[in-house]
């Protein structure tokens, strides 16, 4: 499923580059429909801002993996700790150096809502919301007991909301071109899945530990 989403990732930015016309029409299309309605509704665009700026800032979700990590460290669970860091490191990596390779220019409006710095794709509230979301999901899914099932429930729920949310927002502000949010959501979501298929496989060899019973 990681190369299945990593390939899917890698043919939207070849087509990007390519300016295929389908493609950028799509893009010019909802990017001003979209901002008309950002100007007609000035209250929620103020909404979108807050979500996009505190709700689903990539610190925010950052700092979610923080308190995980610090958790994971408290029960002795370095392994998972220090993997769970590294892991989103690399995805906050991965992002820049693309961000600096492709340096695709962001939208530009004559009234914009909201503003934004640095290369457009891929999205980095995008992307970061998705890789966190994958691997916070799999880390309990991996250390859950039976009586997390109601609350994994909820993370799932939480999970697919916030991830096409906060793509929406960015595009709703102006900041991003669609494919900027999909090219960040497949990423994120596509080292997040090749992250836990590689701690399986070290697990699977004897290479690291195996998960507690519950996830305390």
């Amino acid at each position: 499923m990681a190369a299945v989403l990593g390939a899917a990732a890698a043919v939207l930015i070849l087509l990007v580059g390519l300016r295929w016309q389908p493609l950028a029409a799509l893009d010019r299309n909802v990017s001003t429909g979209l901002h008309t309605m950002a100007l007609e509704h000035p209250g929620l665009t103020r909404a979108h801002r807050i979500l996009s700026d505190w709700v689903w800032d990539p610190w925010t979700f950052r700092l979610l993996v923080a308190a995980v990590v610090l958790r994971l460290l408290w029960l002795r669970e370095r392994a998972a700790g220090w993997w769970l860091a590294g892991t989103v490191l690399a995805g906050s990596a991965v992002q820049q150096g693309l961000k600096a390779a492709l340096d695709r220019e962001r939208p530009r409006w004559r009234q914009p809502v909201d503003s934004a710095e640095y290369a457009a794709m891929p999205s980095g509230h995008a992307m970061t919301a998705a890789l966190v979301c994958v691997v916070l999901l799999w880390l309990w899914r991996e250390r859950g007991g039976p009586g997390s099932e109601g609350g994994r429930r909820c993370a799932v729920v939480v999970a697919c909301v916030s991830v096409p949310g906060v793509a929406f927002t960015r595009v709703w502000l102006g900041v991003h071109w669609l494919t900027d949010t999909v090219v960040g959501v497949l990423l994120g979501a596509a080292l997040g899945l090749a992250s836990a298929a590689v701690w399986a496989a070290l697990r699977t060899a004897g290479q690291l530990p195996a998960p507690p019973v519950r996830f305390r």
